[in-house]
């Protein structure tokens, strides 16, 4: 009864481990103030739950369309970004189309589309970890694939696409290119004022990072109103219940209070680079979101993960990723978090 293809799924998973530091999902290490959730739950206290939420949120919606800077009617909103990648995933592809990703990357993005039967094009990056443009457009015009996914600061080498090479690919290519900005905050800027110009572009950003409410699982689209309008028609209804719908309005009214921790996180992420580049048998590679990619060069990388979970300190073993035999991800945390990292890293690397 279940197809072939999810039987053959490779499913994606997270195992669970006892810790002391969590630094393995990229989360923002801090959290929101009492101040702010509790203007939340006053909200959703006031609400009646036993009627649905608003079938279509325009107050939510006008506000992300300004905090994004894009048009109200071009804007879709998700149960988490993960939800509209799964809804541009079913509305393009099927077997016998295709999808060109850059690897290494998310390792969603294939799941979604073997998933349905399509077919997934690789492009591995540059060994220096950048996107390998002209390969891209090559293997985008020679497979004529349907879907174009790029990750941008891309998880988890932490690389940015610039607007000149996202110019670039769109213009050679025919694809409709999803860039998914999840960590967007973090880089240097967003391409969003390539969507008046591109109605093959879609963009993707969350509030599950710098936002910092992950566990509230609010992400949006931003596309032309055209391409808009064709994915709300196979949008579920009612996938963002009314306590992230008023969380969404309370955290954008209030941005301007609690956003200076993104300057802490950026201020952080440097000095752990700097850190991490001073230790023996490691090689760490810059980054443009809120993460670092580690390569182990003494230890393997599943050494170095069992010595820090020994201490307490939970990172992301990344080294089944395509190019990453030897990859470990760290999340930046606080400044003790960083400071407890590095001390029993240099201890694991011993």
């Amino acid at each position: 009864m279940i197809r072939e293809e999810i039987q053959s799924l490779a499913e994606y998973r997270l195992s669970q481990y006892p810790y002391r530091i969590k630094l393995n999902q990229n989360e923002n290490p801090f959290e929101l103030p009492l101040s702010l959730k509790e203007e939340i739950t006053e909200r959703i206290a006031g609400l009646n739950w036993s009627r649905y939420p608003a079938f279509v949120p325009r107050e939510q919606i006008e506000r992300v369309a300004e905090f994004a800077r894009w048009r109200a009617d071009g804007v879709l909103l998700g149960n988490g970004s993960n939800d509209l990648l799964r809804l541009l995933f079913a509305a393009v592809l099927e077997r016998g189309k295709g999808v060109v990703i850059s690897q290494p990357t998310f390792t969603l993005y294939r799941i979604l589309a073997q998933s349905l039967g399509a077919t997934v094009w690789d492009v591995r990056m540059t060994r220096d970890f950048c996107f390998d443009v002209e390969e891209i457009i090559k293997t985008a015009q020679d497979t004529n694939a349907s879907l174009l996914v790029l990750c941008s600061p891309n998880n988890p080498t932490g690389s940015c696409l610039n607007r000149a090479d996202l110019v670039r690919i769109l213009e050679a290519t025919e694809s409709l290119l999803v860039l998914d900005e999840a960590y967007v905050q973090f880089a240097p800027e967003s391409l969003t004022a390539l969507l008046s110009e591109y109605e093959r572009l879609v963009i993707l950003q969350t509030f599950s990072k710098a936002m910092g409410a992950a566990a509230l699982r609010f992400g949006y689209s931003l596309a032309s109103p055209v391409l808009t309008a064709q994915l709300s028609k196979v949008h579920l209804p009612y996938s963002i219940n009314a306590l992230t719908l008023a969380a969404v309005d309370v955290l954008l009214q209030r941005w301007d209070t609690y956003k200076h921790w993104i300057d802490i996180i950026l201020q952080e992420r440097e000095k752990l680079f700097r850190s991490l580049c001073a230790l023996d048998g490691l090689v760490t590679h810059p980054s443009s979101a809120n993460f670092l990619l580690l390569e182990t060069i003494s230890r393997t990388p599943g050494e170095v993960f069992q010595s820090l979970l020994q201490r307490g300190i939970l990172v992301r073993d990344v080294s089944s990723y395509p190019m990453l035999e030897r990859g470990l991800r760290v999340t930046v945390g606080t400044p003790e978090e960083n400071e407890a990292f590095v001390a029993a890293l240099r201890e694991a690397l011993a």
